[in-house]
């Protein structure tokens, strides 16, 4: 052994003498213990002497690291402590490059493959060591940068040695997880925020092949350093870091894995319910980002417990941005800009998590956001009861913004599964309520959800005069399950949109949605029974729009008539009947020759101010003049359009109309409370009452005007029994 150290340290190791001394070593392996023991004593005999730049230190390492990789896999344990104590001295010496020189060799050794498994071998100071090493703030940037790679390096060596061999130390507990992976994502978080260097990369290289060796009973050690790591270092708010750590996770675990990932992120978030707004939407984010990725593996067997504690999320922040505070104590203020933000956010990380879900599983989801929706009457307390209507209110827009998130994506042939019973009757309900954001969602999710051939964009992007073949629709002919669909259903959707045109506070949204619906119908759906449906139903609404006795504003009739101007020109392209087509072409262009004739005639008009000798000397406001337009149209559309404008004096004075109103509201009002709080059998003997007192009316009306034929003897015949006494036989009933 003497005999490979030069007389001179520059000459180096002595190769022909150290090439003796491995044959010999091969020759004899039971001396190679005594051969490592004797090389170590000559390191530490250099350390003790503080000749830390000593050349002979690193011509004992060589040696040490030559005669490892020349020794057979039998006999390297000989070789193994004395090389670790040897390593131990190293990096415990408090230079930079004595630890770079350990590391260097402890690498060499981790890439050996051991038969030989050793029982007795521990890497705990190893850990420590280089765990440290990647923390270091060396005052001079260049070596703490070459410290930080050695230890990175190191601890890919102690994984690459540990993590196959189920007999050494078990890499994947706690106490070694919690060193290894905060020192990899420190450095990690430092090279992002400046610029990718050789270390970040190495970083990333090392976090990757930790976690691609994970098995199914190490994830959750491996991951919860992970969130305890960004927790201590308020990096949630951020929205790179965080992202880009669970981007490597979720590529670099075994993909039947992942779903374990994502559990562990919604405890988490359950775990900072009480956190600020923006802490929880970091966790979301990641959340949404986590299960694009998951994509391709499944959520788990509790997928509605993924929605669940997502709209748990939703009705929380509804109660704090009332409140105003995140904390049932009402010391940490939040706003409702912040709360918005994480709404959103959750909203969004719902439809994440319901496109990676086969069709049936987003039926599944669909159903179970509707149950959450509360209803006026049935869901009254959902939420605090500090939340009260207002509370109620934004968890049902924001539920049923969840709702169109998953509907957006949903592709189903079959409309009687995707619209089901149980889930359109109760979506339906929402289209008469009197918020108006409410009922533009749900025609939303509506039209998504039968617009199964995406035209839905291609509509809403034409304008009044459009030629449907410009616009390149997907049409569809309608499947035997798309019929029973329509029988079933038909008559309630007409329903419900003649009934949402009757909304006051409706705006030129709402008329959009409604005609993207009744258009995706009619592409979708439509057959011939379908499409004399729908003409009726535009012929019901131009009556509604034309009629008096309904409180529609200006703006409502044109909406109205503008709906069914552009149906109408739609349906009349799609197919028959061709004298539809005819008509729209012809009231097109009477419109536009009509709109012509105005831009020239009516400006021609002057305007005369007609004031009495009664309105100058009153001020009284108790006469209101009611002016009706009333348009005659000839059946033949003929070019006279005749507006005739009718002024009718109403002959009560004000104050007597306001009276009569009042009371006219106040015993509708009593009506109206009696059928809502009185006992059904109260109710039920008022209806038979009038019932009794309608047919005993009838009867006498029926004896006052049934008689019989009189006799010719002069004798009355016997009474006859009137037709609508008769009793007949059940099979003869229909």
């Amino acid at each position: 052994v003497d005999n490979i150290f030069p007389e001179d340290p520059e000459d180096g190791l002595v190769k022909a003498n150290m090439e003796k001394l491995t044959f010999f070593a091969l020759s004899a392996p039971e001396k190679l213990d005594r051969i490592a023991a004797y090389l170590s004593e000559r390191l530490t005999r250099e350390l003790n002497r503080h000749r830390y730049g000593s050349v002979y230190v690193c011509i004992a390492m060589e040696a040490l690291e030559q005669l490892l990789l020349a020794c057979h896999c039998q006999s390297i344990n000989l070789l193994v402590e004395s090389f670790l104590s040897t390593l131990r001295l190293l990096l415990e010496a408090d230079k930079p490059h004595l630890h770079i020189l350990a590391t260097n060799s402890f690498v060499k050794f981790a890439n050996i493959e051991e038969d030989t498994p050793s029982y007795h071998r521990s890497y705990d100071f190893f850990v420590s060591r280089f765990s440290e090493m990647c923390h270091s703030e060396h005052e001079d940037p260049d070596i703490q940068n070459k410290i930080r790679v050695s230890g990175i390096r190191g601890l890919q060596g102690v994984v690459r040695k540990t993590v196959d061999n189920e007999l050494l130390v078990n890499i994947w507990e706690p106490r070694h997880m919690e060193q290894i992976v905060p020192a990899l994502l420190v450095n990690l978080q430092k090279h992002t925020e400046s610029s990718p260097t050789y270390a970040h990369g190495l970083t990333e290289v090392c976090f990757r092949e930790l976690l691609g060796r994970a098995a199914y009973g190490h994830i959750n050690n491996a991951v919860r350093p992970v969130l305890m790591h960004l927790d201590s270092h308020s990096l949630w708010e951020g929205q790179s870091f965080a992202v880009q750590c669970f981007q490597i996770i979720m590529y670099s675990i075994q993909s039947q894995h992942s779903h374990l990932v994502i559990q562990q992120l919604l405890g988490h978030l359950d775990a900072n319910s009480r956190s600020p707004a923006s802490v929880r939407a970091g966790i979301v984010r990641v959340l949404s980002e986590a299960a694009v990725i998951e994509a391709t593996g499944s959520v788990g067997p509790t997928v509605l417990e993924v929605f669940n504690t997502l709209l748990r999320q939703l009705r929380q922040s509804v109660d704090y941005e009332l409140t105003g505070y995140y904390d049932t104590a009402g010391k940490h203020r939040t706003t409702s800009t912040e709360e918005k933000t994480l709404q959103d956010a959750v909203i969004k990380t719902i439809g994440s998590f319901a496109n990676t879900l086969p069709v049936y599983q987003r039926s599944e989801v669909m159903m179970f956001i509707m149950g959450k929706i509360p209803v006026p009457g049935i869901y009254p307390a959902l939420g605090s009861p500090n939340a009260g209507f207002e509370g109620s209110r934004m968890i049902q827009v924001m539920l049923l913004k969840s709702l169109l998130q998953v509907s957006e994506r949903y592709e189903s042939n079959n409309l009687l599964t995707a619209l089901p019973s149980s889930f359109l009757e109760p979506l339906l309900s929402f289209t008469l309520m009197e918020d108006p954001e409410i009922r533009l969602l749900v025609l939303s999710i509506l039209t998504s959800l039968i617009d199964r051939h995406h035209n839905a964009a291609k509509l809403n992007a034409a304008r009044l005069s459009f030629d449907v073949s410009l616009l390149e629709l997907k049409e569809n002919r309608s499947s035997r399950q798309d019929n029973l669909f329509m029988r079933k259903h038909a008559q309630r959707l007409y329903r419900h949109v003649y009934l949402a045109c009757k909304e006051e506070n409706s705006g030129q949204n709402h008329y959009q949605a409604l005609f993207s619906l009744l258009a995706i119908l009619s592409v979708e759906l439509a057959n011939e029974e379908m499409v004399v449906d729908l003409i009726r139903l535009v012929l019901a609404l131009q009556e509604l729009a034309l009629s008096n006795q309904e409180c529609l504003s200006v703006f409502n009739r044109c909406g109205v008539h503008s709906l069914c101007a552009a149906f109408l020109n739609l349906l009349s392209q799609l197919g028959p009947p061709p004298p539809l087509h005819q008509h729209v072409a012809q009231v097109k262009r009477l419109v536009k020759h009509s709109t012509a004739e105005n831009n020239t005639a009516q400006f021609t008009l002057k305007y005369f101010v007609c004031v009495s000798e009664e309105d100058r000397l009153s001020k009284r406001k108790s006469i209101g003049d009611v002016v009706s337009l009333q348009i005659d149209m000839d059946p033949q559309f003929s070019t006279d359009v005749n507006i005739k404008i009718k002024t009718r004096t109403n002959l009560f004075p004000s104050e007597d109309r306001g009276s009569l109103e009042e009371e006219e509201r106040r015993r509708r009002m009593q009506v109206v409370e009696k059928f809502q709080t009185a006992p059904f059998e109260e109710i039920a003997a008022t209806c038979g009452s009038r019932t009794s007192l309608l047919q005993s009316k009838l009867d006498q009306v029926f004896n006052s005007i049934i008689r019989s034929p009189p006799s010719p003897s002069g004798h009355s015949p016997p009474r006859s029994t009137p037709l609508y006494e008769m009793k007949f036989p059940d099979l003869c009933v229909y």
